[in-house]
């Protein structure tokens, strides 16, 4: 009777304690990614929506939770990143080579919060950074390539939002990809709007405006592009709007697949520069989780998938079966390091 009471005692205290070890034990806390959007704003159809994607991917996929916060101006930038820091988010993802300073201030302030920035790398790097670089000039010269190829005017021409390295490279090799043709076809493609020897081009100023974006179009068309890049953001869907309402000329999108996203002007999209920077966002955040942060760089490269040229689509009747096998060529000749794609 008294072993039948004490084992009886004993699977109540185990039990008093499984339940006690239970109850004080706190769920698991879900990492919290945060992102932080320049002037363009989360639904740019750009390179903002493109890494927020990463962020809503992998909510999806890994459970986590993920938040934004827009910049209206450039002086929100910082204001926003200490917020995102007030709030424990495991990681603060910004966007845009103008948020490069408030990033770096706002990390080396937090040295325990990790940051990954889109289009930004620092040297010497900060340690608790993950800067994402894209090798766009090695996509854009693609892109260049063709538009060189199906010119119907001999004209083709580009412009950026503000100078600044994450926009003149998609410029570069735009510019040395028709240049590039030209060597190979004895062909005299001329672009508009950029020159790369020079670094000298045309700027609409910001990343928001259609308005400005509009003009622009209209501008390179009355100068006789018939293949427009506009690297701006937002900008460029009046670029679009303006070539479309025209007709005769076609867009080539930058970022996403403007065929996908801005799916009103597919009918005129030739093709896309890609910089998959969901991809490479969402790789950050997995890194998080796993325990396997570090501050550097990564780059997305031809090779490794962080850049390309998207589907012609709709428009695939343009490009011939020869100019295509002539893609792949250069293609292979970019990361192989026999084509240059930068002056």
């Amino acid at each position: 009777m008294q072993k039948k009471t004490f084992a009886a005692l004993s699977l109540l205290l185990v039990a008093a304690f499984a339940l006690s070890a239970c109850a004080g034990a706190a769920p698991a806390a879900k990492v919290k990614a945060c992102q932080v959007t320049d002037t363009g704003g989360i639904d740019d159809k750009s390179f903002n929506a493109t890494a927020y994607k990463g962020v809503t991917d992998a909510v999806a996929q890994l459970g986590i939770e993920g938040k934004y916060l827009e910049s209206q101006q450039q002086t929100d930038y910082e204001k926003n990143i200490n917020a995102f820091v007030d709030e424990g988010c495991n990681i603060i993802i910004t966007v845009g080579f103008l948020l490069g300073d408030a990033t770096k201030a706002g990390a080396e302030a937090n040295p325990d919060v990790k940051f990954s920035i889109v289009d930004f790398a620092y040297d010497p790097t900060v340690p608790n950074v993950l800067g994402q670089v894209f090798a766009t000039n090695d996509a854009a010269f693609l892109a260049g390539y063709v538009a060189a190829g199906v010119t119907q005017t001999g004209k083709i021409g580009t412009f950026g939002g503000i100078p600044i390295p994450p926009v003149t490279d998609f410029m570069d090799g735009y510019a040395l990809g028709a240049a590039y043709y030209n060597s190979k076809h004895g062909t005299s493609v001329e672009v508009l709007g950029w020159d790369p020897a020079t670094q000298t081009g045309l700027f609409t100023g910001n990343f928001e405006s259609t308005d400005d974006g509009r003009a622009m179009g209209e501008t390179l068309m009355d100068e006789g592009a018939d293949i427009i890049m506009p690297v701006a953001g937002p900008v460029g869907l009046g670029t679009a709007a303006a070539v479309q309402e025209r007709g005769g000329g076609y867009i080539v999108g930058v970022d996403t697949d403007w065929t996908v996203t801005a799916p009103d002007y597919a009918a005129i999209t030739l093709t896309s520069v890609l910089k998959n920077m969901d991809v490479t966002t969402f790789n950050a955040i997995q890194s998080v989780i796993d325990g396997t942060f570090a501050g550097g760089v990564t780059v997305g490269t031809l090779e490794n998938g962080g850049v390309g040229l998207a589907e012609f689509h709709s428009l695939d009747s343009m490009v011939s079966a020869e100019l295509k096998a002539e893609l792949e060529q250069v293609r292979a000749d970019i990361i192989a390091g026999t084509i240059k794609s930068k002056p």
